[in-house]
């Protein structure tokens, strides 16, 4: 219940009303049963736009602590998140990622709509990343189709790092379902399922109008951090030898002096 308080009375209206945004091919989302809508994913603010396209609830998986932080804080914590449409990932599995794809297939499997970001982390520059496999496997073992989404705007919105960005009008797409059902029983190939996860990327970057990089989010945000720490360390080392240039040259005058 609380889930559809948010949206249509205490925190749908408003961002409807103040952003006004766009939405485009919502009709290729099914009325009912069971779809993946995988999306691209620049902001924090994603997860409230697009489900706010669509007369469905959409789930997303969220870390755990969300739901198990202790407290007062923790109980407040726990309600927004589950009533926003986020279930905790499902820690029984090895490891966090089959936790997620335990928690998503539960959702596919009681005929809801389920959202992933495949890049696995939010786009620290605007441009697409490659995809985890996930995505792939998760259609494969329900057999739910995916439906590429492209959110919009949404880094001038909320941009990565800050609360708050400037004012724009974001948007949604919603591309044409997308049926894996050929490669039914190969969900333990990886090549098929690295096959299946860059035709949803390619879907995804269409809709978009992203540059694409072939790289994982994560991997280009350390080398990003890296490249960023290399030159601030280069700036301050061109400082100080300017610096000891300088005292060496006025040691020279007052020597001469």
């Amino acid at each position: 219940m609380f889930y559809w308080f948010l949206k249509w009375i205490a925190l749908g209206p408003w961002l409807k009303l103040v952003f006004r945004p766009r939405v485009e091919g919502a009709d290729n989302v099914p009325a009912t049963g069971p779809a993946i809508l995988a999306s691209n994913h620049l902001s924090y603010a994603d997860w409230m736009f697009m489900p706010l396209t669509l007369p469905r609830r959409v789930t997303f998986v969220a870390k755990a602590e969300y739901f198990t932080t202790p407290g007062i804080k923790g109980w407040f914590q726990k309600k927004f998140f589950s009533g926003a449409g986020q279930v905790p990932i499902d820690r029984s599995g090895a490891n966090a990622a089959e936790g997620a794809l335990s928690s998503a297939r539960a959702i596919l499997e009681e005929g809801d709509l389920f959202g992933i970001y495949p890049e696995g982390t939010r786009s620290h520059d605007g441009r697409l990343y490659r995809g985890k496999t996930g995505v792939a496997r998760l259609a494969l073992e329900t057999g739910a189709p995916v439906i590429p989404v492209a959110v919009l705007g949404t880094d001038k919105v909320a941009p990565p790092g800050k609360k708050f960005g400037t004012f724009t009008r974001p948007g949604v797409r919603f591309g044409t379902p997308l049926d894996f059902s050929r490669y039914e029983g190969m969900e333990n190939d990886r090549y098929i399922l690295r096959a299946i996860t860059d035709e949803i990327m390619y879907e995804i970057m269409q809709l978009s109008g992203q540059e694409y990089v072939d790289l994982y989010a994560s991997k280009a945000k350390e080398a990003s951090a890296k490249a960023a720490a290399d030159a601030k360390r280069a700036d301050r080392e061109a400082r100080e030898a300017v610096e000891a240039a300088g005292d060496a040259v006025a040691d020279e005058q007052k020597q001469a002096s």
